[in-house]
């Protein structure tokens, strides 16, 4: 019996895919580490130039030690006959033909299996056996077409997963005694825009399964937060964190960069649901072609205003087939690092500040043990260190006491 590991790159999408590949292998032995492999199967990303050069340079590690490489996930489509045709690889496969994996680990001959990219998930996870916490992907593609991105391209239009079948995976996961749920998709809050139902009315019918302890989403645009979402921001079971992806705090880069959200509306948004208890995130590309000094200065100004308590900050990565890729005035790369080690500053004192404000009881899902602590995430998605002589891992612990220090909340319990 040969040997297979999966080696998965990029978002929480891919995450999923990985899990839905590794449960259709049934007649190779699955390792843990890529030395024990004949075949290693790269579930990649192509989201940026540096994602593909990552992905590149260890599949040229993988030809170094003689290994069988198959390429999956969205590098496969954007790069994958390239990589087939100079012998890089044994073969690839497009999303909608990761349900196949078994068969196509089985061909002799190399091979190309593109697929398409109107199809939608119909097997759903079960079991993820290295996590405390389920991922469940409730959608597929983007219909946006930001100047940066490439993910459209590469992964269809937007299209929502069965909601029966999304309710049946919770259902089976909380009888095999998952607790908290990520939902994840390419572009989350579009669910339901296809099939009459809505991001609300999905999370309302999944707090309702016995189990469900706390609902986590991934990342949303700021237009699909409407009134119907924002009637359930006082429920329990939705997690007191939301991440909202800005892009920038400068309407002229806003339009430059073709996004669909505007400033005051974001920050009428952003205080909303701060008022509301909640800690916010956001994604920003700093860099962006047409980011000129008055642009930056303007949205550093717009960017202090807004109640931001996590941030995942980005120097802009050329995308070759993008719109951006075609735009002058580009930033030099030691500016946009300087730019963005701003707002990582201004990120981590509102971070500090908050959670020195927080003092109700704060409910950790312990995950891991480092060291002299145990770590787990409470509900405004704040990392909890805890020293315990009791074994916590896959608990939930509520925390009545802790202090919150610059570098982290920590408890004894």
């Amino acid at each position: 019996m040969k040997r297979v590991y999966l080696k998965t790159f990029g978002c929480r999408t891919n995450l999923y895919d990985s899990s839905l590949m590794l449960q259709n292998i049934k007649d190779f032995e699955i390792v843990e580490c890529e030395e024990e492999a004949d075949i290693v199967v790269v579930n990649s990303c192509t989201v940026t130039n540096g994602a593909d050069s990552s992905v590149r340079h260890y599949i040229h590690q993988l030809n170094r030690q003689g290994k069988q490489v198959i390429l999956a996930g969205c590098g496969a489509m954007s790069k994958g006959e390239e990589l087939l045709q100079s012998g890089k690889i044994f073969g690839y496969f497009g999303h909608s033909e990761k349900s196949k994996i078994n068969q196509l680990l089985k061909e002799e001959k190399p091979f190309s299996a593109r697929g398409d990219l109107e199809s939608i998930d119909t097997q759903i996870v079960t079991d993820f056996a290295s996590h405390t916490k389920a991922f469940v992907k409730i959608q597929e593609g983007c219909d946006f077409n930001c100047a940066y991105c490439i993910i459209p391209f590469v992964r269809g239009r937007a299209r929502s997963m069965d909601e029966a079948m999304i309710l049946e995976q919770v259902r089976t996961l909380a009888q095999n005694g998952y607790g908290e749920f990520v939902l994840s998709g390419t572009n989350l809050g579009s669910y339901g825009k296809d099939s009459g139902s809505s991001m609300a009315k999905l999370l309302k019918r999944l707090s309702e399964i016995k189990g469900v302890k706390r609902i986590r989403l991934g990342s949303l645009e700021p237009v699909q937060i409407d009134a119907e979402f924002q009637e359930i921001l006082g429920e329990p079971w939705l997690e007191k964190h939301l991440h909202i992806a800005l892009q920038h705090t400068s309407d002229a880069m806003l339009r430059i960069m073709r996004r669909r959200n505007i400033l005051r509306d974001d920050l009428a948004l952003f205080e909303l649901i701060s008022e509301k208890g909640f800690s916010l995130g956001t994604d920003f590309i700093v860099g962006h072609p047409g980011e000129s000094e008055s642009i930056w200065h303007e949205a550093l100004e717009n960017f202090k205003s807004f109640p931001i308590t996590h941030l995942h900050a980005f120097t802009y990565s050329k995308r070759d087939g993008t719109h951006a890729a075609t735009l002058p005035d580009t930033v030099r790369g030691d500016i946009a690092k300087e730019r963005m080690k701003i707002l990582e500053e201004i990120v981590a004192q509102n971070n500090y500040r908050f959670r020195q404000s927080r003092t109700e009881p704060h409910l950790v899902l312990v995950e891991e043990r480092k060291g002299e602590y145990q770590v787990g995430y409470d509900q405004f998605f704040n990392k909890m260190q805890i020293q315990s002589e009791l074994n916590l891992e896959k608990e939930w612990v509520v925390i009545e006491r802790f202090e919150a220090r610059s570098e982290g909340n920590f408890a004894t319990i």
